[in-house]
């Protein structure tokens, strides 16, 4: 079966390559996504710069606009902005996909040219079995990893926190400031001024004595 292998190592080599970075990706995605979920269960004391910048952008647009409407949109904005060594990890989640596909492409390539060039059976058999193991560890790798089911974690985690946690506060801290600070006293502009001024009020004084004598 090596012998196989080692005849047509530079497909093979390139078939291999194409599944490892598959499951890598798919790995590293899912460790992202477990990493994450477990700072969201301890957000108070988190050291994750996302989930900082999170609660900081939270807490500006509550202060601007009073509350934050929509925040499970504000929640999937933050989780499509996810990134990893620059590359979003949905990009990384597709690229898994897309090399497997690729090292399926491959070991076909190398499957044809071998029928092309009138080689036997047992010579073309280890595309076939490379191609199925390789789809196989792709499957049960994505199972246990479970990609989806996390996301839809670390999104619940995320709105209960900001709904039912940080919401709360900064609620209860703004009523606090409006209890400690007076009322501000109308400015002395505002305030209102008598209705005569004094020389119409001598006037008034003058027609009364008039009146009267």
């Amino acid at each position: 079966m090596l012998a196989l292998l080692f005849r047509h190592r530079y497909f093979m080599t390139g078939i291999l390559a194409l599944i490892s970075a598959s499951i890598i990706c798919r790995i590293a995605t899912g460790v992202i996504y477990h990493r994450l979920i477990w700072e969201t269960e301890h957000m108070s004391t988190t050291t994750s710069k996302s989930l900082q910048q999170l609660k900081l952008k939270f807490t500006g647009r509550s202060k601007i606009n009073e509350k934050v409407v929509n925040v499970p949109v504000f929640v999937d904005k933050y989780l499509c902005r996810l990134k990893f060594g620059g590359i979003p990890l949905a990009v990384l989640c597709h690229l898994s996909g897309q090399f497997m596909l690729l090292s399926v492409l491959v070991a076909g390539i190398g499957a044809c040219l071998g029928i092309i060039h009138n080689e036997s059976l047992p010579s073309i058999a280890p595309f076939y079995v490379v191609s199925f193991l390789g789809l196989y560890c792709y499957f049960a790798v994505s199972s246990l990893v479970d990609i989806p089911g996390q996301t839809n974690i670390l999104r619940i985690n995320l709105i209960d926190y900001l709904e039912n946690h940080l919401a709360g506060r900064l609620d209860q801290t703004a009523l606090d400031i409006q209890m400690v600070q007076p009322p501000k006293e109308p400015p002395a502009e505002e305030k209102s001024s008598p209705v005569f001024s004094k020389s119409e009020m001598a006037e008034l004084e003058l027609l009364l004595q008039e009146l009267l004598s």
